[in-house]
């Protein structure tokens, strides 16, 4: 969008100021003629229709989580290392929360950061859909489980929609452990353009360099 702005206000300039009409419109045809802005289909205003996974057995889908690959809208380049994960569910008011750790990829301190969510399902005939349970979040945010297998692997997504903005869209691919064959990588992929998603974004989270920062580690313990 910003590079579309920029070529508008060259064509103006240049129809503005006749002395330099002729070449800056030739310039400008020219160099979009071979440089076409990319269409992202991901930055969207509202988030797709997503189908959530059936027969889902939330139960089994708590437990501890790496980070294999995520994707983020508002993000062009890995930003992430030794992301992890746990859920749990509540047994008094059936809250979802996902306590998280992770570092930035370029940090030399490898300093461990802590954050999580709670969500509850909105229908219990479909629990592989949640929303998000804190009110500070303005507008609607939706996570799905879009597949797991429980024990290996699990793939989730978020949509968020705020008024006056584009949507916000996030994947996350899980593995119980630190790494995960490529057929698998490659299998949960493909289940993404369809939402949306452009996997040239999809990133890799290092989980292989975290040895230093396991022992300063006791957000799940």
């Amino acid at each position: 969008m910003r590079n579309q702005i920029k070529c508008l206000i060259v064509l103006t300039l240049a129809l503005w100021f006749g002395d330099f009409r002729a070449p800056l419109v030739v310039a400008f045809f020219d160099y979009n003629k071979f440089h076409p802005v990319p269409f992202r289909p991901d930055l969207q205003e509202y988030c797709p229709q997503v189908k959530a996974m059936r027969n889902f057995n939330i139960n089994d889908m708590m437990g501890t989580w790496y980070v294999i690959e995520y994707y983020a809208s508002s993000e062009e380049a890995p930003e992430y290392a030794c992301m992890k994960c746990n859920f749990s569910i509540s047994t008094e008011n059936a809250y979802i929360t996902m306590n998280f750790t992770y570092s930035f990829k370029d940090d030399p301190e490898m300093d461990l950061l802590y954050g999580n969510i709670t969500w509850i399902v909105p229908n219990v005939e479909i629990p592989a859909h949640w929303i998000h349970a804190e009110y500070i979040y303005e507008g609607v945010y939706n996570t799905y489980v879009i597949d797991t297998d429980y024990r290996e692997w699990a793939l989730i997504m978020h949509c968020a929609e705020k008024p006056k903005s584009n949507r916000y869209l996030s994947a996350y691919m899980l593995s119980r452990t630190p790494t995960v064959g490529v057929n698998v990588i490659n299998f949960l992929r493909e289940k993404l353009p369809r939402y949306d998603i452009d996997i040239e974004f999809m990133f890799p989270i290092d989980q292989e360099n975290c040895k230093k920062i396991v022992k300063n580690e006791t957000y799940f313990q």
